[in-house]
């Protein structure tokens, strides 16, 4: 079993920084693409940025230029880096791990959500 666990999230004024964290743990074989969603309340969940094992990336438009999504794969471990908050950025950011089972296939795991609110 895997166990994902975020941390990081808390209250910033519109225009500050937090750099979220999330860590995979447990019997992995291998992982695949790690990356973070949020949900805002009365929305969908929705990507903000996700990474795969070989580095490629990709982002949300409404983050491009201010998110910075990195990966430390000997530490199963994925970051997000959040400049220049908005208030619309206000969310439960979610942590999600792709993991290549040995007998083929992917399983996704979540993490538990952290909150992130931006204050205007």
């Amino acid at each position: 079993q895997v166990q994902v666990v975020e941390s990081g999230g808390g209250l910033v004024q519109a225009g500050g920084s937090l750099r979220l964290s999330c860590a995979a743990s447990g019997s992995i074989f291998r992982l695949n693409a790690m990356g973070w969603y949020r949900q805002a309340p009365g929305k969908q969940r929705e990507l903000v940025a996700r990474t795969t094992s070989g580095g490629s990336t990709n982002y949300a438009d409404s983050v491009k230029g201010r998110f910075t999504i990195s990966r430390d794969n000997a530490k199963n471990t994925v970051y997000l880096q959040m400049n220049s908050l908005k208030p619309e950025d206000t969310a439960v950011y979610y942590c999600e791990a792709d993991e290549v089972l040995i007998a083929g296939g992917l399983r996704v795991y979540w993490g538990q959500g952290t909150q992130v609110t931006v204050s205007s």
